[in-house]
């Protein structure tokens, strides 16, 4: 097993202890990771819907609000429409504030449109020498298509944001997939051969002391039983020769002398 394909540690008990608390923090990670991927694959593919639908929609009504602002044009005149409306206007009713979306811990920027209450119309006045009916038409015309501009701003915002976190998070989890889980778990595969390879040496070297401290023990024993052999031998040749020596001298001396009888 290569260098490359692990990761640089001493392969002891402590080393692996932490490569492998090291490989499960990666592979819950990695199923994390996944499903935050797949959640924001989805809410991506259901905004690239929406986006979609909401380009349909505004192709529909500019289309529309160009023919009203026609309209207006031709019956009112190329430029009394805009002196009045630059004249006119104070203060803005058709306002856009901003919220934030949580997707799988990703804020997504939302932005809704809203006309403000307790502002006066600065319209009123408008239209009313000629054409103040296709005046009001095309000013709800335009005030949907902003509508529907502020809806679609909305969305590419949001689709941009998860095209680049989209991609981010896949790239980790290719990472985590194809980098880091194969050179933990090779790693792992090192330190336990390396650990099992001390533990044959170990058993062998143990063997080898055994055998040694065997032959020591059978040398001390056969010594032992043959100085106590000798030991017997030497008692046995003493014993011998403190033996009585047996003799058949009468030591009162009166061997040659005759029997009285009375």
């Amino acid at each position: 097993m290569s260098g490359k394909d692990r990761e640089p540690v001493f392969p002891t008990r402590q080393s692996l202890g932490a490569m492998k608390s090291k490989l499960k923090g990666a592979q819950t990670g990695h199923d994390l990771l996944k499903r935050k991927s797949e959640a924001l694959t989805k809410r991506f593919r259901d905004i690239t819907k929406r986006i979609d639908d909401a380009k349909r929609k505004m192709g529909r009504v500019m289309q529309i609000a160009a023919f009203s602002l026609a309209e207006v044009t031709y019956a009112v005149g190329n430029n009394s429409i805009g002196y009045q409306i630059t004249e006119s206007v104070r203060q803005a009713r058709f306002r856009v504030r901003t919220k934030q979306e949580n997707v799988s811990g990703v804020f997504l920027p939302q932005f809704e449109s809203f006309q403000a209450e307790g502002v006066a119309s600065d319209f009123g006045m408008t239209g009313l020498g000629k054409g103040g009916q296709q005046v009001q038409r095309c000013r709800e015309t335009y005030t949907r298509a902003v509508e529907t501009l502020v809806e679609l701003a909305s969305l590419q915002t949001a689709f941009v944001i998860l095209d680049e976190v989209i991609k981010v998070v896949n790239r980790r989890v290719n990472a985590i997939e194809h980098v880091i889980i194969p050179r933990t778990e090779n790693t792992i595969k090192y330190i336990n051969s390396e650990l099992d390879e001390l533990d044959r040496e170990e058993f062998f070297r143990l063997k080898k002391v055994k055998g040694v401290k065997e032959r020591a023990q059978a040398q001390e024993e056969e010594e032992r039983k043959k100085k106590l052999a000798s030991l017997k031998e030497s008692n046995k040749e003493n014993d011998v020769s403190e033996e009585p020596v047996e003799s058949n001298t009468n030591v009162l001396g009166d061997e040659g002398d005759e029997d009285v009888i009375f």
